[in-house]
């Protein structure tokens, strides 16, 4: 029996890199509708919130089907976690709707996904027996380095031996498009992961997110390019 699922879009209404950004037009529609309308959009996601301490925000999550909670102004700082938000907003909606088993988490700045990717996690989820999952991309064929005590060092292969890019150890990067979970790591570790966890592997072109103003024109040529807008 399908468990009763929450989907939870956590979005402020400050930012500092670019001013209203979940209120931004990405291929003609504001940047929140988009996560909002693939999350309904997906199988097995029962109601989709959206927490925000803005009017304008609440509105347009409203306008294109969420239900809008209003996220008190001792969470909605630079610094509140997002955890603190889903959480408000889960007890709000268990409150008026009963008590959801599931929360599938998603990250409204991360637009280039398919309600495909929801639905086919919930079932990882779900096959698994999981308690988290979170969704990645593959970075196996990159040649990794980093700043070490020494200076410049590779992390996933010898230079002086360098391999062919196929026999590099495949590597996943957490993109933080969407977390599904149950509610206990909320309420009692105030996590989005723990316990068993899962994750499902998207394309590598959903791995692009909008942080910077560039970011806009990027995201929404590749939507375009695949299809999406």
């Amino acid at each position: 029996m399908a468990r009763k699922t929450l989907a939870v879009i956590a979005a402020r209404g400050g930012s500092k890199g670019i001013p209203h950004k979940n209120l931004l037009d990405l291929c003609g529609k504001p940047l929140i509708a988009w996560t909002v309308e693939q999350a309904r959009a997906a199988r097995g996601v029962d109601v989709v919130a959206v927490s925000s301490d803005s009017d304008q925000i609440l509105a347009a999550a409203e306008a294109a089907g969420a239900v809008g909670v209003r996220r008190p102004d001792d969470i909605s700082g630079d610094l509140a976690s997002s955890e603190s938000a889903w959480l408000n907003a889960l007890d709000a909606i268990d409150a008026r709707m009963g008590r959801f088993e599931r929360i599938v988490a998603l990250q409204a700045t991360s637009p280039i996904r398919e309600p495909g990717d929801i639905e086919n996690a919930l079932a990882t989820f779900d096959r698994d027996h999981l308690d988290s999952l979170l969704s990645v991309c593959e970075v196996e064929d990159y040649f990794n380095w980093r700043i070490g005590a020494n200076g410049p060092e590779p992390i996933n292969y010898d230079y002086r031996n360098r391999r062919m890019r196929q026999q590099i150890e495949k590597r996943y990067l957490e993109n933080g498009s969407f977390y599904v979970l149950i509610p206990s790591l909320l309420r009692e570790q105030n996590n989005r992961l723990g316990g068993k966890i899962g994750f499902h592997v998207m394309e590598r072109h959903k791995m692009f997110q909008i942080d910077r103003p560039e970011d806009v024109k990027l995201c929404a040529a590749i939507m375009r390019s695949y299809g999406y807008a």
